[in-house]
């Protein structure tokens, strides 16, 4: 498996709608100048297929909160990843899959103690959640390594596989 990640602006949007349809690898979108989760649900109408989200959490925007945006988002358009970077990265990973259920979420893990919380509507499809250590994509047991980032006039992409 391959995943692109295409790290771009809100300046070219008709360009990463155009380069999302093009590529048979899914694509993760993080966007450098706005809100990846609002920047993607802006293009719901402008592709046709499944894509990523790229996430930064930390200390000002926190895992359960990723969590939220995340399933509204899923309504939205048709997302298959989520990509989650930052300060312990795996462990926010946690938190986020965590809350992408219909149920009363209570969990527990070095970054966030969670009781009784709930985060609904749940995605209507299961989505893959992946954390980000800087080189590596991880979820459950595969991985996928950052290959060289290349410059296009979309933006940075970089392939990991």
């Amino acid at each position: 498996m391959q995943m692109v990640r295409l790290s771009t602006s809100l300046q070219v949007l008709d360009q990463v709608a155009e380069f999302v349809g093009e590529q048979s690898s899914p694509v993760a979108l993080a966007w450098v100048d706005a809100d990846s989760v609002v920047a993607a649900g802006g293009l719901k109408d402008r592709w046709s297929k499944p894509i990523g989200v790229w996430l930064e959490v930390g200390e000002g925007y926190p895992a359960s909160l990723a969590a939220r945006d995340v399933a509204t988002l899923s309504w939205l358009i048709e997302l298959d990843h989520v990509i989650v970077s930052g300060p312990d990265a795996a462990l926010q990973a946690q938190v986020v899959r965590a809350m992408l259920v219909d149920d009363e979420v209570s969990f527990t893990n070095e970054v966030a103690t969670i009781l009784g919380a709930f985060n609904r509507p749940a995605p209507p499809r299961e989505l893959r959640v992946w954390s980000y250590d800087g080189d590596t994509l991880r979820s459950g047991e595969d991985e996928l390594r950052a290959g060289r980032t290349q410059r296009e006039a979309v933006g940075d992409v970089t392939v990991f596989s």
